[in-house]
């Protein structure tokens, strides 16, 4: 279902050429597929289970989850499965296969990949996933062919959030900033790709199916992919 509830915040509008594009990096979380999958994993399901470990109150392990959660925001910890097995005591990859069925696809993104695909733009999965929940999400939404590549950020050693990791992936990847587009949810990851040079950001500002609009007050942004795809 496509939320249709009020956004929030005014849009700035993209405004570029494509013939000064060479590559488009792509976030995967919120910016590929929705983010409701997460959303609801991280919020409800991993709380439920985490009160029955523990016998508590569903609301209680809420609370507790959310300060553990709070104190490896945007760092690599956050993503790590293995990490928060290992804290929780609970099998993450294994509870998020339970409930795979909820990941999926954001409208016109596979339009949009064709359309990048037929422009000779060179493709670029960029993502601080883990790669557990990498593969989980590949495997169930085919997505991967697409791309020329795809990095993890425990590959870079940092979260994109990070200075370093732009610095570490520019290392990896052949690509020009001041021909790079980037496609994120996050602006704290679009302020950093700005500080290391990439001239083309672009907000995604509807991550969540389940969430309103949201509107960046500084990057250019798009609800839905076909914004971008050049008639």
């Amino acid at each position: 279902m496509i939320n249709t509830a009020p956004s929030r915040g005014t849009k700035i509008f993209p405004d570029f050429s494509w013939d000064r594009i060479e590559t488009v990096m792509l976030d995967m979380d919120g910016t590929l597929l929705d983010k409701h999958f997460d959303d609801y994993f991280w919020e409800v399901y991993v709380p439920e289970h985490y009160s029955l470990i523990h016998d508590i109150a569903v609301h209680e392990a809420k609370k507790q989850l959310l300060d553990k959660y709070r104190q490896v925001e945007n760092t690599l910890e956050w993503t790590d499965l293995k990490y928060w097995s290992h804290e929780l005591g609970l099998d993450i990859a294994e509870l998020k296969m339970r409930i795979n069925h909820l990941i999926g696809v954001h409208p016109y993104v596979i339009e949009f990949l064709e359309f990048c695909l037929k422009s000779r733009k060179k493709l670029y999965l960029i993502t601080n996933a883990h790669s557990q929940t990498l593969s989980i999400k590949l495997e169930k939404t085919s997505i991967g062919p697409w791309f020329d590549r795809i990095i993890c950020a425990e590959e870079v050693g940092f979260a994109k959030e990070e200075s370093e990791f732009w610095v570490h992936l520019k290392n990896m990847l052949e690509y020009t900033p001041q021909t790079t587009m980037l496609a994120d949810d996050t602006e704290k990851v679009l302020r950093s790709a700005e500080q290391a040079g990439i001239q083309h950001l672009i907000y995604v500002a509807r991550p969540s199916s389940r969430q309103p609009i949201q509107y960046s007050t500084k990057y250019p942004s798009i609800d839905f992919f076909k914004e971008l795809i050049q008639k």
